[in-house]
């Protein structure tokens, strides 16, 4: 029995069964009869994907027949998968020799052939079947190839006429046979071919080009110049004749005239946007391997924008091209004139928002999100974006709807990193309205989501802490925050309040010197609440020049001008004046 690893075979061995050949050795009707029994049987058990079982079985089938080129055939498939190619040559050339009439046979012995490098005889099979299969294509295609590679050429020339006769003149066939006179250095035949198949579709004008480029090609220049002139004439606005010209120009050394053909072709409305894109990339690669100036492939990309407005792929191109050059900034109002175009631009409009963001320029971030997230509303990141933007510009009841909606979108892939992100958002959107319980719930789901997400571990222990309420879940929540980021100021100062709110002043203390020493930008909540620290620790002085600063850097409170006319800390009576405190601390930082 064949080794049980066979039962890994691959799927296209158990696709498509060959039925059973009519040329297989007669047989009695017993035997037939068990034949066909033991075949359809092997068969089936392939299907099942048990191929020991089918293996055994075509075994027991040439028991039966060992001239059943079906069995042999199908024996052939189990050998090529166990790379026993000879076993596999054996059994497919006793299958053609039993069943000749048989093309699929026929065809796989060939393939065998000429894997193994047996490339005399996969010709003459090649040869056998192309007259014993006259209605079959592939043959003649498969000799194609190898009278190629053994540079025939005059029988490559044979098929390829067969396959003109089979399939009519065509530009691919022709084309062929041209490349293959020129091999023979026959030009004469050469230019007779797609001469002849110019005569053959004389009101297609595209053959004449390309007889016109093969002249050119050739150093046949002035029969290559009249052609592209005739052309012209009868289709002024032809892309090809108009780009072969151009070529004409370069070709003859006569570099204005180029310059300026390729100036009527590109700024040609008539002319496709395709025909431009090769030609401009064209132009790209000649400039840069000429170490030219960028100035005049910027200049074209400006005038054909200008004459073609609406075109959206020319100026992608040119987006790359400026980027490249390190030319971004003049590359936004083309991006922009891409957006407005095509607004499902998703790479234009990422581009433009991340310049946006990094601009800080928030109102052309909600513009750009606001679009995205109707042309491309399953984009978390323009809802994302979007939510931040409203944020910074106090729409807060916006910020909640976008969450939302970003929620409802998300689908099963989304990262749950995301989600947290949103919960997040909309917990802060939330706080922010008074609205403290439905606040505190969404920071709990985002927790759930993502457990370490530190800007919700830090506004909601900051939160919590100015309602002085849950602080030993507050402190643990912001413990985490600064372990994380032991440098943030933000998050330092939360550690240090909700520390102060316990009692814990000797700590708090360490931890708000470190705030202060923080390279980061500090706020004037922060200063404050180091001078609330310092009046508790005994140092009175350093807390009234604290809580001074912190009045100096906006904070403007009746209890700051309190404490630093009275010099002793006052606690503010509620949440509110609390919030006060910390207007421009931005304890909210956002993910």
């Amino acid at each position: 029995m064949i080794s049980a690893w066979l039962a890994g075979l691959c799927l296209w061995l158990a696709a498509g069964w060959m039925p059973v050949a009519a040329q297989d050795k007669p047989l009695g009707e017993e035997q037939q009869r068990k034949y066909d029994y033991y075949y359809l049987e092997a068969i089936r058990q392939k299907g099942l994907r048990k191929y020991d079982a089918a293996f055994d079985l075509l075994q027991h089938c040439l028991a039966i027949n060992p001239q059943a080129a079906s069995a042999l055939y199908e024996l052939a498939q189990y050998y090529i998968y166990l790379k026993q190619d000879d076993k596999a040559v054996q059994a497919l050339e006793k299958a053609v020799a039993y069943d000749p009439d048989n093309f699929w046979y026929a065809q796989g012995l060939a393939n065998l052939y000429q894997k193994g490098g047996e490339t005399e005889k996969a010709t003459a099979l090649l040869e056998d079947m192309a007259v014993r299969f006259d209605d079959k294509l592939d043959p003649l295609y498969n000799l194609l190839d190898l009278y190629n590679r053994s540079e025939e050429y005059d029988k490559v020339i044979g098929i390829l006429n067969k396959l003109e006769q089979r399939m009519g003149k065509s530009e691919q066939l022709t084309m062929e046979k041209f490349r293959i006179y020129l091999q023979k250095k026959d030009t004469k035949r050469a230019f007779r071919e797609i001469e002849s198949l110019v005569e053959e579709y004389p009101m297609d004008t595209r053959y004449q080009v390309v007889l016109g480029d093969a002249y050119l090609q050739n150093g046949k220049k002035k029969e290559a110049y009249n052609l592209y002139q005739k052309v012209l004439k009868q289709e002024p606005d032809n892309p090809m004749a108009l780009y072969s010209m151009a070529t004409y120009y370069q070709e003859t050394g006569q570099e204005e005239r180029y310059r300026q053909q390729l100036d009527t072709l590109l700024l040609n409305r008539k002319v496709a946007s395709d025909t431009k894109l090769l030609v401009m990339r064209q132009l790209i690669v000649e400039n840069e391997r000429a170490e030219g100036d960028s100035t005049r492939i910027i200049g074209l990309f400006d005038r054909i924008l200008q004459e073609n407005p609406d075109d959206a792929q020319l100026p992608l191109l040119y987006v790359q091209y400026l980027y490249s050059k390190n030319m971004e900034q003049r590359a936004l109002p083309v991006l922009r004139q891409v957006l407005d175009i095509d607004p499902t631009n998703t790479a234009a409009r990422m581009t433009l928002l991340g310049e946006a963001v990094k601009k800080e320029d928030y109102r052309e971030v909600t513009r750009l999100c606001e679009g995205g997230v109707v042309a491309n509303p399953d984009r978390p990141e323009f809802y994302f974006y979007l939510a931040i933007a409203y944020n910074q510009d106090g729409r807060n009841d916006d910020v909640i709807s976008t969450c939302r909606k970003a929620l409802e979108l998300a689908r099963k892939d989304t990262k749950k990193e995301v989600v947290s992100d949103f919960f997040t958002i909309m917990g802060d959107a939330y706080y922010a309205e008074k609205r403290s319980q439905e606040a505190y719930a969404a920071y709990d789901s985002a927790l759930v989501y993502h457990p370490d997400n530190i800007p919700a571990l830090n506004n909601y222990a900051y939160y919590l802490s100015l309602e002085r309420r849950d602080l030993d879940r507050a402190e643990e929540m912001s413990y985490k925050t600064i372990k994380a980021e032991p440098k943030n100021a933000t998050y330092l100062d939360t550690y240090a309040w909700i520390l102060f709110e316990k009692g814990n002043y000797d700590e708090a203390r360490i931890y708000i010197d470190d705030a202060l020493l923080s390279d980061e930008e500090k706020s004037g909540g922060i200063v404050e609440h180091a001078g609330d620290i310092y009046y508790m620790t005994g140092d009175v002085d350093k807390a009234v020049e604290c809580w001074k600063k912190a009045r100096s850097m906006g904070i403007r409170t009746g209890v700051l001008d309190r404490k630093i006319e009275e010099r002793k800390y006052i606690p503010y009576e509620n949440k509110e004046d609390g919030e006060k405190v910390t207007e421009d601390a931005d304890k909210s930082d956002e993910p």
